[in-house]
């Protein structure tokens, strides 16, 4: 028996605090999901769990690599959350094309793709086979409110 897209998203959801039922806070003029020809853009997620920002602070500095791993996987679920709402359910996912990853870093902190695999492999273990995708991470002086990550999506879509 396999395991739905979505049952998968609430298991992970659950392995990093973030509770699926609550709506996605967005601050700003923009919208947090385009879908156009075929295409979903995610708008960038920080690690926000209810009103708060789970993990703050630069890389290497006073944010561990494993804290900032967590927070890459609280990204990478608000970015699924937002896809599965936008299209109705994860399964209209044909492929992940690609993912940014943001670290704010300390001046001598180089592991960011290290920060980005924690993102990636929950993607993959979301979507399967389709979780595959491109990816940059990049070093920042800062994110908004202070975030340690944040990751941006893109995936094709079944039409």
């Amino acid at each position: 028996m396999t395991i739905s897209r979505n049952t998968l998203l609430a298991q992970a959801a659950e392995s990093v605090g973030f509770d699926l039922s609550e709506e996605i806070r967005i601050g700003g003029n923009y919208t947090p999901a385009i879908v156009h020809a075929g295409t979903a853009f995610v708008s960038g997620q920080v690690p926000r769990i209810g009103s708060a920002v789970a993990v703050t602070g630069r890389v290497g500095a006073e944010v561990t690599l494993a804290q900032a791993q967590h927070a890459a996987r609280i990204c990478c679920v608000r970015t699924l959350a937002i896809l599965r709402d936008a299209l109705g359910g994860l399964d209209a996912i044909a492929q992940a094309l690609r993912m940014t990853v943001y670290v704010q870093s300390a001046a001598d902190f180089t592991q960011q793709s290290e920060v980005a695999d924690a993102a990636s492999e929950l993607l993959h273990q979301v979507l399967g086979a389709a979780g595959r995708h491109a990816r940059t991470s990049v070093g920042v002086m800062q994110l908004p409110k202070g975030a340690a990550v944040e990751v941006d999506l893109i995936v094709a879509v079944d039409s």
